[in-house]
């Protein structure tokens, strides 16, 4: 048998017996012209052993209280200096109107991030999320990536602990895994190099699971990366979950070049998009959820993308700014009744959950969280 077939033969064999992959295994998914038909078997067989036919979704909104940023990320079109005709700061009105809406929309979440506005003190980033908690105190606050925590740590001097500490005496119920970008040093450091390294971004998410706080995890693909560099930062994350089992869900988000320092990049295919998220689920065994985010992906990639390992497409999504200014042409905001139809055209059951996967139960009179939706 070729080298290829005895291979792939060997992956298949792993799979079926709930084998963990290596990271050469890894690569060669990614290198060597893998069919995407057995990608998305495999894929499916790990998908639904942990989630059966279920297809998660969420009713939330983003909010971006500042746009300002210290850092000037390569990749990045959000970010504005702080005299740039764009650049924008919420005050508390602002806020809590953009609240108070997602409230009377029926949102059970809230996601908070943003710039490193550098004339903020640390106070106001935990205010932000104090006024939303003390106010609509049943919306779920997903707040402040490692980024950002390892910021207020540079302003405050506080440990990682004390900062997160701090945020949940807030109100902070969880923590999004965006800032992870590309953990290797090689690509790091061309596309963010003063920001909070691999290292200090495994901490806080280490540090935020051992006090309770359950948080996402990310990798954005399709820029300058090479194949063993995706499967590093997938290996790097399979590890810490190993040791706290506090992520979540796993979001593989495709690199947007527009309006950004890199471009002449071209982004990623469809194809790339499937294969990525297909070899995450493989990778990542001891992850529950993969997340299609329909926002970068695009609503037809993102539907196909529940058959190559993804089980959630994440929500409605109001008022998301960072993709759509990197040229993201997807809508701002899908209703529920589209987000539904989607996964049933896909052939799968739309489940509404909320940020920590409990079912929502809706009537007339509201939601209630129902009972927590249980992986394998």
């Amino acid at each position: 048998m070729p080298a290829r077939e005895s291979n792939l033969a060997s992956i298949y064999d792993k799979v079926d017996a709930g084998e963990r992959l290596s990271f050469d295994d890894g690569c060669f998914l990614y290198g060597n012209d893998v069919p995407l038909g057995d990608l998305a078997v495999l894929a499916n067989r790990v998908r639904e052993r942990k989630n059966g036919n279920h297809t998660y979704y969420n009713i939330n909104t983003h909010i971006n209280p500042t746009n300002v940023c210290v850092y000037r990320c390569v990749f990045c079109a959000f970010r504005a200096d702080l005299r740039d005709d764009r650049a924008y700061l919420m005050d508390d009105d602002a806020i809590l109107a953009r609240g108070r809406e997602a409230v009377e929309s029926g949102c059970t979440e809230m996601h908070i991030v943003g710039g490193l506005h550098h004339k903020m003190r640390y106070e106001w980033y935990v205010h932000v999320v104090r006024i939303l908690h003390e106010a609509f105190p049943r919306l779920h606050l997903k707040g402040w990536t490692a980024v950002e925590i390892n910021w207020f740590a540079h302003l405050t001097k506080k440990t990682y602990e004390a900062i997160i500490t701090d945020l949940i005496e807030a109100g902070l119920g969880s923590m999004p895994g965006g800032g992870a970008e590309i953990f290797h040093p090689e690509v790091r450091d061309q596309l963010c190099e003063h920001k909070a390294d691999a290292g200090n971004w495994l901490d806080i998410h280490r540090t935020a699971h051992r006090l309770g706080l359950r948080t996402n995890c990310t990798m954005l693909y399709g820029h300058v990366e090479k194949d063993y560099h995706r499967i590093d930062h997938l290996v790097r994350l399979r590890e810490l979950q190993d040791d706290t089992g506090g992520f979540q869900t796993f979001i593989p988000l495709a690199f947007h070049p527009e309006n950004t320092g890199l471009a002449d990049v071209r982004k990623p295919s469809a194809a790339m998009d499937l294969r990525t998220m297909a070899i995450s689920r493989l990778m990542l065994d001891n992850i529950d959820h993969m997340k299609a985010y329909w926002i970068m992906l695009g609503i037809e990639t993102a539907q196909a993308a529940l058959h190559y390992g993804a089980d959630d497409l994440d929500g409605t999504v109001r008022h998301e700014l960072i993709y759509h200014d990197a040229g993201a042409q997807t809508p701002e905001v899908l209703s529920v009744e589209q987000l539904r139809r989607l996964i049933e055209e896909a052939g799968r059951d739309p489940v509404e959950r909320d940020t920590l996967y409990h079912r929502i139960d809706r009537s007339d009179t509201g939601w209630e969280t129902g009972e927590a939706i249980l992986s394998s």
